[in-house]
């Protein structure tokens, strides 16, 4: 139960989980071509027919912490003591905690018509999805009373978080509808893991330091999946907690040569089982004593009240729950600049925007990549709606049967946290604290994708596929030759 609030906020410093990742954006490689469907994976005439990650995980890891409470649980991670000097109690200050993610345990596609370049495959990805609205009183109080000089307070634990995990099974589709438009679907069931959310409208204290001893009371709600906390059956993919998402990209080629991407991604929801937990905070009080900073217990007696006070204290039933996955809209504009004369060094910047469906998230995101034959380093800028600037950096090698990528796309702050954690030590407060790290690997294999016009013998049959025919009975769009 101390995941409530301290070890949900120490979560973001030990925990990888995955999350979106804009470096792979027009990338073309298999990672990309997953993650926007539309994207094209095969070179015709050059790469093989088949492409796999092989069970090499392709993931991002990103964490990500806003607030007064940045050295607060630093300190206590990297240093085993407090720091509450930054910690403004009772002036309502929040802190804004983000885990978001996505990793590809599997990913297998294939070149399987030129009937207008369609590319089918699958894939198996974990998902973890969370978000914290944590008051700097909530992290106060596990360091014992000393930050609270008042004896009452109204309101000061009003937080709101959730935490979701879980399997994703996907098949996609892509096809070449006509020179210039792209299409692509990504249909996925969902195998809910585990679920979390915490939601306190109402709350109080009274400290009485003389005796030691503090009152907690809150109002509100606390839902939990059957099966919940780190177990070795907690990840284990069942269908307990079924569910289903789609992505629908399109990329389109302007005849200035600009790419232009639209994306619906994982728009989709999770459907918990009859067994989950449905708390409803009755706003009963609960005494917790033993909280003095010098107190070794204080901890486990902080985290023991709040368990008795969300769940004991709670009327609680069982009952299913539907949530939604954290899907998003996202745009984004390409143009390829050549540097030299035969066209092996260019700049491809790309301009991303991405907003979430269900919640106020939104990133604005330069990515800068400068390509020298099969080699290239991007630099990567994003801004969000906490007014954040944060620059990332990509070094992948892309052959046409082989690709390797690495990077951050929040690179000094990753310096920082790793620099902290290995040294043991807390450095100077900054804007926010974060960390991000992704790498991935693929390769192909089979036969050459060799083109029609190149084989020794004549295919019978259309150049275009489905949807491609389709779109021509609409708009009477001419054939691709």
């Amino acid at each position: 139960m101390k995941k409530i609030l301290l070890i949900f906020s120490l979560l973001f410093l030990t925990t990888k989980i995955f999350a979106q990742q804009f470096s792979q954006i027009n990338t073309g490689t298999l990672y990309d071509s997953f993650e926007n469907p539309s994207q094209k994976a095969f070179i015709t005439d050059t790469s093989r027919k088949y492409a796999s990650n092989f069970f090499f995980p392709n993931f991002n890891a990103d964490l990500f912490l806003i607030g007064d409470a940045q050295t607060t649980l630093k300190s206590r991670q990297f240093l085993g003591s407090y720091n509450n000097g930054a910690l403004k109690i009772n002036q309502g200050h929040y802190n804004h905690m983000t885990i978001n993610g996505n990793a590809y345990l599997l990913m297998f596609k294939m070149f399987s018509s030129f009937k207008g370049d369609q590319e089918i495959g699958f894939s198996w990805q974990f998902r973890a999805e969370g978000k914290g609205l944590l008051s700097d009183e909530s992290i106060a109080i596990f360091n014992g009373s000393q930050s609270f000089s008042n004896g009452t307070y109204n309101d000061i634990f009003n937080d709101h978080y959730y935490l979701q995990t879980y399997h994703q099974i996907s098949f996609t589709y892509k096809e070449k509808i006509n020179k210039q438009l792209n299409f692509g679907v990504k249909l996925s069931a969902l195998l809910g893991t585990e679920y979390q959310e915490l939601k306190i409208n109402n709350s109080s204290a009274y400290f009485d330091k003389t005796n030691d001893y503090a009152l907690l009371n809150a109002a509100g709600a606390y839902y939990t999946s059957e099966n919940t906390g780190l177990s070795s059956t907690t990840y284990t993919p069942n269908f307990n907690n079924p569910g289903a998402s789609i992505t629908i990209g399109t990329t389109y080629r302007t005849n200035d040569n600009f790419v232009l991407q639209a994306n619906v991604k994982d728009l989709g929801f999770i459907h918990w089982n009859a067994n989950s937990n449905n708390y409803l905070i009755t706003g009963n009080p609960v005494a917790v004593t033993g909280i003095t900073p010098d107190n070794p217990d204080r901890e486990n007696n902080v985290a023991g009240a709040i368990k008795e006070l969300v769940t004991t204290n709670a009327t609680d039933y069982k009952g299913s729950f539907t949530t939604p996955t954290d899907g998003r809209v996202e745009l984004s504009a390409m143009k390829s600049f050549p540097l030299n004369y035969d066209n092996t060094l260019k700049y491809s910047p790309t301009l991303v925007l991405s907003k979430e469906f269900f919640y106020t998230g939104f990133v604005a995101a330069l990515v800068n990549p400068i390509q020298y034959k099969s080699c290239a380093i991007t630099l990567t800028a994003t801004y969000d709606e906490l007014k954040t600037f944060t620059v990332g950096s990509q070094f992948a090698v892309k052959r046409p049967n082989w690709e390797f990528f690495i990077g951050s796309d929040r690179l000094m702050q990753s310096a920082k946290l790793l620099y902290d954690q290995v040294g043991s030590r807390v450095s100077s407060n900054t804007v926010y604290t974060g960390g991000n790290f992704f790498i991935g690997f693929s390769a192909k294999f089979g036969p050459v994708t060799e083109h029609p016009m190149n084989s020794s013998t004549v295919p019978l049959g259309e150049e275009k596929g489905f949807l491609g025919r389709f779109f021509d009975s609409i708009f009477k769009s001419k054939r691709v030759l």
